[in-house]
C-alpha cells in the first residue's frame, strides 16, 4: 500500500466528519439502504437495456428502454455519494480491503464500457432497432460486458460486508 494512501486514510479516520459517519448504526443502515436503491436503479435500467441488446424481450423496441437511462444515472449518483460517505466513515478499513479495490476497478471498467458504447456510434445503430430486430455484434459484446461488470460490482460490494463480519468476530 502506498504510504500516501495509508497516511491519507489514517488522517481521514481522525476527522470529525469520519466519526460522524459511523456514530449511529441507523445512519449507516440508511446510507446502505440508499446505496442499494441506487444500485437497483442503475442495474435495473442498464441491465434491462443490456438484456434487450442481447436478444431477450426482442418484441420491445430499444429507444424507449434507452430513455430510462437517466434513472440509471440518478442511481449512479446516489451510489457515488453514499459510497464516498461510507469510505469517509471507514477509510482505513476500505483502503486495505481487496474487494473494495476490485469493486473500484470494475466500476472504472464499466465506465470505459459506457464510453465505448457511445463513442463507437452503437447508440445510433440500436436506437433504430424495432421489435424483433437483432442488435449488432459490437452492441451485444458491450451489453454482455456491461452486465458482467455491474454484477461484479454488486458481488464485490457484498464481499466487503462479508469480510467485515468475519473480522469483527
Amino acid at each position: 500500500m502506498p504510504v500516501f494512501l495509508h497516511s491519507f486514510a489514517t488522517w481521514l479516520a481522525t476527522t470529525e466528519f469520519s466519526k460522524l459517519m459511523v456514530a449511529n448504526k441507523w445512519w449507516w443502515a440508511f446510507m446502505m439502504d440508499l446505496h442499494f436503491i441506487g444500485l437497483a436503479l442503475l442495474i435495473g435500467t442498464i441491465g434491462t437495456l443490456d438484456l434487450r441488446l442481447l436478444g431477450f424481450s426482442k418484441q420491445m423496441p430499444v429507444a424507449p428502454l434507452h430513455r430510462l437511462i437517466p434513472w440509471g444515472i440518478v442511481g449512479f449518483g446516489i451510489n457515488a455519494v453514499t459510497g464516498v460517505l461510507a469510505f469517509i466513515g471507514m477509510p482505513v478499513y476500505y483502503t486495505y480491503d481487496a474487494a473494495f479495490w476490485l469493486k473500484m476497478l470494475a466500476i472504472l471498467l464499466a465506465g470505459v464500457n459506457v464510453l465505448i458504447f457511445y463513442w463507437s456510434g452503437q447508440l445510433r445503430q440500436i436506437e433504430r432497432l424495432g421489435p424483433g430486430e437483432d442488435a449488432p455484434r459490437l452492441a451485444k459484446f458491450i451489453a454482455a460486458s456491461s452486465l458482467i461488470l455491474w454484477f461484479a460490482v454488486l458481488i464485490l460490494g457484498r464481499y466487503i460486508q462479508f469480510y467485515a463480519n468475519i473480522e469483527s468476530q
